[in-house]
C-alpha cells in the first residue's frame, strides 16, 4: 500500500484518471497550493464536495478522488490563474485535516491503476457514442488535452463518464469501481434506460 501527503481540493466535478479539469485560481490557499505543487512536481487531490460550496473552505467531501498533476498554466484575461491538469490516478483518503489558512491536507492510499482490459463487442456500441461526442467541432478543445486510446476499456468508461451529463453522485460511483468492463456496464445500462442506445 502506497500513502503520500497531499493537498486535497474539494470541487463540484468528478475528475477522472487521463481526464482534463481546467480551473480559474483565485483563493490565497490555492494559490499557494499551485506553487508548492509546481516547486515540488507534485499533484493534489481532487474530491468531489459532499456538502457546502467550493469557495471558503467549510465543506465535507468524498474520500475516493482523483490526483491532479498540473500540465500548463496562463494568467487570464481577468487576471486570474489559470491551470490546467490532468487526473493521474485514483487515491482513498485515510486521514484528513485542515491548515489554518483553510487548504485541506490529507494521507492518502494510492490505488492501483486499472489492468488494461480491452473492449468486449457488447460495449461496441460506447465506442461509436464517443467518436460521435468527440466529432463535434466544440469538442476539439476537449480533444487536444486528453491522450487517445480507442482499444482501453478503462479508457473508453473514463471519457464517457466525464463526459455525459449524469449526476454527480453516479459519476462519483462510476470512478469508485476498479473494473473497467463493470464501469461500461453500468454506463451501458443508463443509456439504454435512457433510450440513448
Amino acid at each position: 500500500m502506497t500513502t503520500v501527503e497531499m493537498p486535497l481540493f474539494p470541487l463540484n466535478t468528478v475528475l477522472f484518471t487521463g481526464g482534463p479539469l481546467t480551473l480559474r485560481i483565485f483563493e490565497p490557499r490555492y494559490l499557494d497550493m499551485v506553487g508548492q505543487c509546481m516547486r515540488e512536481g507534485q499533484g493534489f487531490g481532487v474530491v468531489l464536495i459532499e456538502e457546502g460550496e467550493e469557495a471558503g473552505g467549510d465543506n465535507e467531501f468524498v474520500t475516493t478522488g482523483t490526483v491532479a498533476r498540473i500540465v500548463d498554466f496562463d494568467q487570464l484575461e481577468d487576471g486570474l490563474l489559470g491551470i490546467t491538469c490532468r487526473g493521474q490516478q485514483r487515491f482513498r483518503v485515510l486521514d484528513q485535516w485542515v491548515r489554518p489558512d483553510k487548504l485541506n491536507l490529507g494521507t492518502v492510499e494510492l490505488l492501483p491503476g486499472a489492468a488494461r482490459t480491452p473492449i468486449d463487442d457488447d460495449h461496441e456500441p460506447l465506442v461509436d457514442l464517443l467518436a460521435s461526442l468527440l466529432d463535434r467541432e466544440e469538442m476539439a478543445p476537449y480533444r487536444q488535452l486528453i491522450d487517445e486510446d480507442w482499444a482501453s476499456a478503462d479508457w473508453l468508461g473514463c471519457r464517457l463518464a466525464e463526459l455525459l451529463p449524469l449526476p454527480l453522485p453516479v459519476k462519483q460511483a462510476l470512478l469508485e469501481l476498479d473494473d473497467p468492463g463493470q464501469r461500461l456496464d453500468v454506463l451501458r445500462a443508463i443509456l439504454q434506460e435512457q433510450q440513448v442506445l
